[in-house]
């Protein structure tokens, strides 16, 4: 009997009921995020208003939808790609933001805000190109180090990059006009979608999706590319090939978000570990259900941001605060379970 013919188990039937449980649930969080707002408040607007209030029309329409879309993106690409990296490069601490391209959008970003006028399509433009000049700079640096295999190499030439960036994004601070451009640097790398319109929307989807698109595709060769690339060359994989390309369409879809959203901390680290607890380690299900995680919890943490204060919240620091203390459960949870 083929393998596409074998009857499910009884672990592979859970894991896919909790699939559709977890895209059930994103779907009702998509519809209270539509009416979720202070106008014409005090939090949720009435069906009604979209047919009796031109105002809230008008919201709804031209910022909340766009905003959440938004969210959605950036929720699939950082877990979809937080995903594949920690598979790829076998390394649970890895992110979206690994080989440089968190680093790379932030120095991106400073530069034109400080040098290139700022203005909101420059600083887009500059980060996203940056963002991936990190990762083309963390490859080309890898191919020149010639002690151990391409995974740790890559690794290594990833740790360097950042490192240089963050510190060149620090000289940049430092020549910022401390009353202008500096603020506009720090808010930018808080992250955030309050400047979302339909027209970010539209710019980040033409690339977004055709990368979620071929990670989605190619999920049933990671479990073979998490191998040493001897094991995956003798299993029929050209490792070398097929990692540069999952590598590359996560590091565009991540830089393409990071370009518009700003910053968004510990969605690519925590996501894929709730994943896998969820529904196991199998790519073949890890990796939809970390894309539907990650759009979960940013599209969460985006309500928090913009209805529970009268001002919005930082986005970067909700997604880090409630992932760093969501990992921190993880851990005390696999200790406690491991002495037990």
């Amino acid at each position: 009997m083929c393998a596409e013919a074998r009857p499910r188990s009884g672990e592979e039937r859970r894991a896919a009921a909790r699939l559709w449980a977890i895209a059930g649930l994103l779907l009702a969080v998509v519809f209270v995020s539509v009416a979720l707002g202070r106008y014409p408040g005090p939090f949720l607007t009435p069906p009604s208003a979209l047919f009796h209030d031109e105002l809230a029309r008008n919201l709804i329409l031209n910022l909340r939808v766009p905003r959440i879309l938004a969210a959605l993106l950036l929720g699939a690409a950082l877990g979809g790609s937080g995903a594949v990296l920690q598979m790829v490069f076998r390394n649970p601490l890895v992110d979206s933001g690994f080989l440089g391209v968190s680093p790379g959008a932030a120095f991106g970003a400073s530069l034109a805000i400080v040098f290139l006028g700022g203005a909101p399509a420059t600083v887009q433009g500059a980060a996203a190109a940056f963002a991936l000049l990190g990762m083309a700079a963390s490859y080309l640096i890898a191919q020149r180090i010639r002690s151990g295999d391409w995974v740790l190499r890559l690794v290594l030439a990833g740790i360097i990059v950042s490192a240089m960036l963050t510190s060149a994004t620090g000289a940049v601070k430092y020549l910022a006009d401390p009353l202008k451009q500096l603020p506009d640097i720090t808010f930018w790398m808080l992250g955030g979608l309050w400047a979302i319109t339909w027209r970010d929307v539209l710019h980040v989807l033409p690339v977004v999706v055709p990368c979620l698109v071929v990670l989605y595709l190619m999920r049933w060769r990671l479990n073979v590319l998490s191998l040493r690339d001897e094991t995956a060359f003798s299993l029929g994989v050209a490792p070398g090939r097929e990692r540069l390309i999952i590598v590359i369409a996560a590091v565009a879809a991540t830089a393409v978000v990071v370009s518009k959203a700003g910053q968004t901390g510990w969605v690519g680290l925590i996501v894929p570990h709730i994943a896998r607890r969820l529904v196991g380690s199998d790519a073949r299900r890890a990796l939809p259900a970390s894309m539907l995680l990650g759009t979960l919890f940013v599209l969460a943490c985006d309500d928090i941001a913009r209805t529970l204060l009268n001002g919005e919240i930082p986005l970067g620091l909700l997604t880090s605060l409630v992932g760093a203390l969501v990992f921190l459960g993880v851990v005390l949870r696999r200790q406690a379970v491991v002495r037990s």
